[in-house]
Parts: C-alpha cells; structure tokens; sequence
C-alpha cells in the first residue's frame, strides 16, 4: 500500500524495457508532473533517458538515434497527437505506455498510423495520479463541483484517478460512501461500473478480509482546511509538520516551492525540490513539528561545518586528490541541503512572525474546540483590528466563527463582516464566508462536526477536558481521525456509511483507501499516518481531488 513505489515501478518497468540505448521521455502536461514526483531529472538520466520532451511540443527535432518512450495520459488530444507523430516518426522506435484504460477503437487508430512500424509496444500502466508521499495521492483537481453535484467531466476524471490507484495497488475493493454526500454516492457507483466493466483488470489474489474503499466528502468536515497549519511554530507544541507548513505558506506544488519573491534570495534558490524520496534531511523531518525542524536545522549544519573541505587541505599525492574528486559530490549535495532547508526555514520563521500567526492559530483552535462565545467574539473582533493580521488569516478567522457559531442566538456575524469591509478586505474574499457556509454548514453535514450529542462522545470531551490540553494549538483533532478510529474497530456505522450493492465486510478491515471529494488535507495525512504505525495489520492510503492549502480551499468554495 504504498503510492509512490507503485508510481517508480511503472516508469522503471518502461525504461527497463525499451532495453539499452539513448532514449527520450516524451509526455503531456499531467504525466509530466506524475513522473516528477517519484523521479529526479538526474535520476531518468542515469537510466539513459536523455531528453524529456512534451508530446504537445511543435519544436522537437528529428532525432533517429534516439528510442522514444511514451508515457501518455489516454485523453483524445494525446491519442490524436501520438497518431500525427506516427506518421511522420521523430524517433526509430517508440515504446507506448498509456496511464489508464485504452479503448479498442484507439488503438486500431495507432495501428493505423502506424504505416512505417516503428512502434515495438502498447500498454498499460496505472499511474494517473500524483503520487504525494507514500500514503497521500491527489488528483490535483480544482472546481469539480458545480453547485453540490458533480461537473460531468471531473467525475470521469475522479473515476479514472481513483480506479487507477486500485490498479496500482492491485485492489479490488468493497466499496462504502458517506450516505448525507449525493457527490460520494455518485463517484461510488461510477468506480463500482468501471471495476464491472473491466473485470478481468480487477481479478486479483482473493485475501481473507477484502480490500475496502471508503469514499468521504470533503463538506463534512470544512473546518480541518481553515484552520492554520503553523501551529507548532513553538517548541512546546507538537503536533503540527514541516510538510504542512510548507504547503500552507509557501505552496508545494508537485514538490516544488516558489522562493522567488523571498527578500534578498539567491539565483540558485528561486526555485526548490522538496522531495522525501531524494532529500534525507527532509524525508527524516517530513512529519516532525516545527520546533524540532529548527533543532535538526542547527545539527544539520554543525555536521556540514565538519564534513566541510578545510580551505588549507594539501593535495600532495594521487590518493589525497582521489579521495577529495570522491568526496566532492556528496560534499556539494550536502551544501545544497544545508543552504535549501534554512532558507525555507528562515523564510516560514520570518511569515509566522509577520502575520502574526501564532496569535491566530490560538484562536482559530479556541473557535474549533472550545464552546465560549463571548470570548470567541472578543478574541475575532480584537484580531479583525490588528494592523498585522493579513487579509486572507482575517477572513479565515470569520469562517471558524461563522461555521462555529452558525446558529447561536447572539451571533455578532454580521458584525464581523462590517469589520472585514472596515479593513477593506474585497467583496469577493467577504462573499467567502458564506460560501462556506453552504457548503460544509450545519444543514448539509452528516456528522455532528462542532457539539458532542451522544453519550460517548460527550464523555470523550469530559475525559479530554480533566486531563487538559497541554497545547492550545493542537486541541483539533480532524473528522477524519474519528471516522477511521471506528473503521479499524469495526464500530463505524452503516447507516451514515451504507456499503455499495451487496457487499459486506464482516470482519475488520485490514487495507483501506480513503477518498476525499473535494481534497484532503495534510492534517488528515498525519492521522493516517500515525494510524498505520500504531495499529497493527492496518494498512491506509488517503487521496484526495486535491490537497488543501488554505488558498485552494478559497478557490475551490467559490466554484
């Protein structure tokens, strides 16, 4: 159950067997990004892929010494784009990999085309979708609602991305949806179709507990992508992860971080990869909290001053410059390391700081988990009139306290928005709240999200609260944490998450993939992850549309 490898595999399968020789990658613009984030550039080079090319280019040369391997979203634009390329051939051979199903009629096209023979194969292989880390995949959708149903085109797109991952991971699931969410429901039924439809793809090894696909939807829990993925910036508090931080404050998108507009930034470091599978450093920090990333930052460096070539080092025989020349590599790979995380670093330090996110965090948790109005109302209104407040933390704050407060009987929130239209916050950021409202409020949620009502769960808040909250900015706990909690214990309740057809699982169940309509988040990431180091059999992949930023949330809520 591990994303990524499944990813590498398939594009090791490709260059493994176009056999030796130069070769060229060419791709579109989905795949491209699908490929980058399991392989560096250096890495395809070492495998003798020499040139990575769009299939969409019209400037590529002809260049017949060189084999062309194809890695091919199976859209018409590419298939009618791959046919005009057979029939005036760039390369001697081409080897055809398509990222999901082909129909029959779309090949014989190829064949067609074909009338110099230059392809040696077709097939395919299942990676169309972003593999983020191990146990975290997105589809990188944005708007794939319209209204509260889906956009035709983006369900197919979600059919096609989450069958994929199943063909990855060779699954054929038992499929439940979230019953309050039409959307779940319909994606449920259309994947269901696909694995009827192309049964023979799906006839794995049958296992003693079947495989479970549980489709979520994201409205049920609209507060998880609100709230401040910073709140570990202090040492005492442990909870929150260097990955996160990046992705809420910088933007990671498919491992790469924009640090162009960072004050006084060198050439060099304009742009940075952030990737596990080829960044010891960052791969060991991934889901560490902030305070330790500064720690290990400090350490990293201390080492690096060791390891550094002394500037008065003499090179007086053949093994002294042999063992510099062998050195040197890991020596500048290291640099690099070092000069890549204390600029991200120091630059989310220098944010945290400046927008005063400490502060919000405080009370964008107390409006999560606490149940005081007055001093909710006090502490929104008093960080509203804060000139270090940014615009996009202001309206966020009025989102928690309009979804938390949504039916209160002295809800100031009109008063809130005249405040935001005081700070001059534009009309379009202020029509957001309660676009947020519509969306993951009170009347279309089918979990009791914000107030325990059961008695379990309001002994759970009572036990919580003898014991205390030790950290003010990690008492949230996503939705999703307690939703799997009562997956992996067999107790999560049919008639909020009814199975598909007239397939059950009778016991507990063991590999689970959880899809998220309209994205998930990296805070849910961290739950799944700790869920598959503590509880033993269990095994969880999260995918999502997307992966929520605050500022994806925005975009996708005002769809």
């Amino acid at each position: 159950m591990n994303v990524t490898l499944a990813v590498k595999q398939y594009v090791s399968r490709m260059i493994e067997d176009s056999g030796p020789g130069m070769k060229v990658l060419l791709m579109d613009k989905e795949t491209t990004s699908i490929v980058s984030m399991v392989y560096t550039q250096s890495e395809i080079l070492q495998k003798e892929v020499y040139l990575l090319e769009r299939i969409d280019s019209q400037n590529r040369d002809n260049m017949k010494h060189l084999k062309a391997i194809c890695y091919l979203r199976p859209t018409k634009e590419n298939v009618e784009s791959l046919i005009q390329e057979l029939r005036r051939p760039k390369y001697s051979v081409y080897f055809i990999y398509f990222s999901n199903v082909i129909s029959k009629s779309e090949i014989k096209a190829l064949a067609e085309a074909d009338e110099q023979e230059v392809v040696a194969e077709i097939q395919e292989f299942y990676g169309d979708f972003i593999a983020v880390n191990p146990h975290l995949f997105s589809l990188n959708l944005q708007g794939v609602a319209r209204g509260r149903s889906w956009d035709p085109a983006m369900l197919a797109r979600s059919t096609q991305g989450l069958t994929s991952v199943l063909l990855a991971l060779k699954k054929c699931p038992v499929i439940r949806y979230q019953l309050s969410s039409d959307m779940a429901k319909r994606l449920a039924e259309s994947v269901k179709l696909i694995i009827t439809k192309e049964y023979e793809l799906f006839d794995f090894r049958k296992t003693e507990v079947p495989p479970l696909l549980l489709i979520l939807d994201r409205s049920d829990d609209a507060i998880t992508p609100l709230l401040n993925q910073v709140r570990t910036y202090n040492l005492l508090l442990n909870q929150w992860t260097y990955q996160a931080m990046v992705h809420e404050l910088l933007g990671l998108n498919n491992n790469r971080i924009d640090l162009s507009r960072v004050p006084g930034i060198t050439k060099d470091l304009r742009e940075v990869v952030l990737s596990a599978d080829n960044d010891e450093f960052y791969a060991n920090n991934l889901y560490l909290n902030f305070g330790e990333i500064g720690t290990n930052i400090k350490n990293l460096m201390e080492d690096f001053q060791k390891k550094k070539p002394k500037g008065q080092q003499k090179l007086e025989s053949i093994s002294d410059m042999k063992a510099f020349v062998d050195s040197y590599p890991q020596f500048k790979k290291m640099s690099g390391t070092v000069s890549k995380h204390v600029t991200v670093v120091g630059e989310l330090s220098r944010l945290v700081a400046e927008r005063q996110l400490m502060e919000v965090s405080e009370v964008e948790q107390e409006l999560a988990c606490q149940n005081d109005h007055s001093s909710a109302q006090q502490n929104v209104r008093r960080l509203l009139r804060h000139p270090g407040v940014c615009e996009l933390d202001a309206v966020r704050l009025v989102m928690l306290y309009a979804l938390r407060y949504e039916r209160h009987s002295n809800s100031i929130l009109p008063a809130l928005m005249d405040e935001l239209a005081k700070r001059g916050v534009s009309d379009k950021y202020r029509k957001m709240v309660q676009c947020v409202v519509e969306y993951g409020g009170k009347r279309v949620r089918g979990s009791d999200l914000i107030t325990a009502t059961d008695a379990v769960a309001i002994t759970k808040q009572f036990l919580k609260g003898l014991k205390g909250v030790e950290n003010v900015y990690t008492q949230h706990q996503p939705l999703l944490q307690d939703t799997l909690d009562q997956l992996v214990k067999g107790k999560l309740r049919d008639g909020q998450f009814p199975y598909l057809g007239a397939s059950s699982l009778r016991d507990r169940p063991q590999d689970v993939l959880v899809f998220v309509v309209g994205g998930a988040t990296y805070e849910e990431a961290l739950s799944v992850y700790n869920l598959n180091r503590s509880v033993p059999g269990v095994r969880i992949v999260l995918g999502g549309t997307t992966v929520h930023s605050t500022k994806r949330y925005y975009v996708y809520n005002t769809h």
